[in-house]
């Protein structure tokens, strides 16, 4: 893993799913899809503490007025941080195969096996 802009990877990533979906390939669409959601959930910022937003609205409780008034920042993350997400959903597929490959189930193994691999081509 080479450390770049914060844009590369998920970049690749995204080119990669377009591929995978082209070529109708539904194991690499579904680890590319969920590597790009935990990206995407570690780029979110917690809420206010104290709940949800209160009151802008007579009509819908808890809502806000004003176009753009209920959208939540993002969080910009590190190249080293996405490159750390990518490595430990790789590692979490490695680990899960191996589970798999102990009860003999190696058909499950080789699709998380086949993610993993996918995953890290398409990081580059």
């Amino acid at each position: 893993m080479r450390p770049e802009s914060t844009e590369g990877a998920p970049q690749r990533l995204r080119a990669a799913l377009r591929s995978a979906m082209k070529a109708k390939d539904a194991v690499a669409t579904s680890a590319l899809r969920s590597v790009l959601a935990a990206i995407a959930n570690a780029e979110a910022v917690a809420p206010p503490p104290g709940g949800p937003l209160t009151g802008g609205n007579a009509h819908f409780a808890g809502s806000v007025a004003g176009v753009g008034a209920a959208e939540a920042g993002r969080r910009v993350l590190t190249a080293g941080e996405v490159a750390a997400i990518i490595a430990a959903e790789v590692a979490d597929r490695r680990a899960a195969a191996a589970g798999y490959d102990a009860s003999g189930h190696d058909d499950r193994a080789s699709r998380l096996r086949r993610e993993a691999e996918v995953i890290e081509a398409a990081q580059g």
